[in-house]
């Protein structure tokens, strides 16, 4: 027999003052109460009350037990109360990775407003541009852009985005447009580069097939937002999301180029473990990206 509905009989009883009115009360007969009761003492080895036709007195024991039960069973009604509610409101702990400029720019910024919408949810960053394994490292929620999803991993797409080639109409006019990907090969490529200064080639789509181009140039850094000003001053070609260039696009001040050969799915998603029920912090927090990326003009901004 289940030890807690043993328990609640046992304090409805109580409470209720008899096994009949206890026994309306959890839409079961008298009977079923009583044997609960008598289990629950069996099991103890203590009588916890007396029972006759008119009354219900407990025993020392019965006494001291019960307030251990109540304090129990209130425990447990505050913790399921807990969990329900944060199915529905945003509460906790809300831990998130990003990529280091993204977060910066399009992740961060957008927190206070979330937190002064939701006081009872606190959020903690790691702005990164090394993948994080989210499970592993206690992660609730990240952010990814482009790249393989785990099968263990629900992935939300929160804005389109591709990553293109661009570099300055003064670069073209000099060093001439580059047609096909051998092309690049002539052209002072800035790249990303990892640790030890190895360099991270440029993904790209040929005949329905994605190819990887090892590119080389004069300058290379482990900081999109570098490689991102260098283009601007004429240095080189960089590969770049579009969410991270289009003021520039919007205004000429960048130009791209092999669009044919852009990866057609590079997208901002929102990444998190598979769970049967999605906490409400993250649930919320994705949609108000979301509803944040989707807004007129926002990638077009350069504030």
């Amino acid at each position: 027999m289940d030890r807690l509905k043993q328990i609640e009989a046992f304090v409805e009883v109580v409470e209720k003052g008899s096994l009949a009115r206890a026994a309306l009360e959890q839409k079961v007969t008298p009977v079923m109460l009583g044997r609960r009761i008598d289990a629950l003492e069996k099991r103890l080895g203590a009588k916890l009350m007396r029972r006759t036709t008119r009354h219900l007195t407990l025993t020392e024991e019965g006494t001291v037990f019960l307030d251990h039960c109540r304090k129990l069973l209130a425990e447990l009604n505050a913790a399921e109360k807990i969990i329900s509610e944060g199915r529905h409101k945003a509460t906790g702990h809300l831990v998130v990775s990003a990529p280091a400029a993204f977060g910066r720019k399009h992740v961060a910024p957008h927190a206070p407003g979330f937190v002064a919408a939701n006081p009872d949810v606190k959020i903690s960053f790691n702005l990164t541009d090394h993948v994080i394994d989210l499970m592993r490292e206690g992660y609730d929620l990240g952010i990814r852009i482009g790249g393989v999803i785990e099968p263990s991993f629900v992935a939300v797409k929160l804005a389109a985005n591709r990553r293109v080639v661009c570099g300055t109409p003064d670069y073209f006019s000099r060093y001439g447009i580059p047609k096909t990907l051998d092309d690049l090969a002539r052209h002072n490529c800035l790249a990303f580069n990892l640790q030890g200064g190895q360099q991270r080639g440029w993904y790209f789509q040929k005949n329905g097939k994605p190819v990887t181009i090892k590119v080389n140039g004069s300058l290379d850094c482990n900081d999109g937002e570098l490689l991102h000003r260098w283009a601007c001053q004429s240095l080189g070609l960089a590969w770049r999301s579009t969410w991270e260039i289009q003021p520039q696009l919007a205004s000429g001040e960048l130009v791209t180029v092999l669009d044919e050969y852009a990866l057609p799915h590079y997208d901002i998603m929102a990444v998190y473990p598979q769970q049967r029920h999605l906490p409400a912090k993250i649930r919320f927090f994705i949609d108000v990206l979301k509803a944040i990326y989707a807004g007129p003009n926002y990638w077009a901004r350069t504030d």
